[in-house]
């Protein structure tokens, strides 16, 4: 019994320093963005003496936030729901039949998930720039073909764990496959589903390296495009980034808390066969 007391509070004590290590720099991040940039120099780790809120009017001017938010949400929502809905049907459809083939495409979105986007992002622009498509309807199709490996290993998994009976009972009362998945397979996928759209809009929203290479036009900007406004080559305005960078989070750790939930379930039932 004492044994198991000292290893509670062991454990105790252990996820304490991990959670301090976890939310120090959440910390640094918020309380730095209400000091002025002389305050963040002389005391990074300290409290603000007084909470200077121009900081956060100013980085909102600076990144024209309103538009510039609405281009990251376009974006986001639109290719989030893509993928979901994309992936969520090509792993249905590797699940069920069952052959050869099927077996190697899901092999092969397996793979795909080891291939780094730099190793691929200097051809694929140049092909997409024939194409006219470094543009919003681009960088969709580009985030589904890079989403889609992850979410249909996601969805594969569990779809695995639901018995075909389901579909069999289904195709007996008069649907059709399409009907099958959209209203007998796809409501019981909500759980992944959740996972799948928090791990993708969590990636989208914070991504900067393909916007910059696709998408980098006046007016066109995502957040964390706009966010390098604050970074000049002889200065940088570390008190509005910050603030920034909190103004771009919000929206993100809202969702995550709504949606958090779901998480452990989802990734649970999609890695059981």
């Amino acid at each position: 019994m004492k044994s198991s007391n000292k290893n509670n509070i062991f454990l105790g004590l252990l996820g304490i320093i991990l959670g301090i290590l976890w939310l120090s720099p959440f910390y640094m991040m918020v309380a730095n963005s209400f000091k002025t940039k002389k305050e963040i120099f002389q005391s990074p780790l300290k409290l603000p003496e007084g909470f200077h809120l121009d900081n956060y009017r100013q980085a909102a001017e600076n990144l024209n936030f309103g538009h510039t938010f609405l281009n990251s949400l376009i974006i986001t929502v639109v290719s989030v729901l893509i993928i979901i809905i994309f992936s969520s049907m090509a792993a249905y459809a590797l699940s069920r039949v069952k052959s050869k083939v099927s077996t190697v495409i899901f092999f092969v979105f397996v793979a795909a998930m080891l291939i780094p986007f730099q190793a691929v992002m200097i051809p694929l622009v140049s092909l997409f720039g024939k194409l006219g498509m470094l543009n919003r309807p681009g960088i969709i199709f580009l985030y589904l073909g890079f989403g889609s490996s992850l979410s249909i290993f996601l969805y594969h998994g569990t779809i695995n764990t639901l018995p075909k009976s389901l579909d069999e009972a289904a195709i007996i009362d008069g649907c059709n496959r399409f009907q099958v998945f959209w209203y007998i397979i796809f409501p019981i996928l909500k759980p992944i589903t959740v996972t799948v759209a928090i791990l993708n809009t969590i990636w989208i929203w914070n991504d900067y390296l393909l916007p910059s290479l696709v998408i980098n036009q006046t007016g066109k900007e995502t957040i964390p495009l706009k966010m390098f406004f604050f970074f000049g080559e002889y200065t940088k305005q570390w008190h509005l980034a910050l603030a920034g960078l909190t103004l771009a989070i919000i929206p993100v750790i809202i969702f995550y808390f709504i949606a958090q939930k779901h998480i452990i379930k989802g990734i649970t039932a999609g890695s059981v066969k």
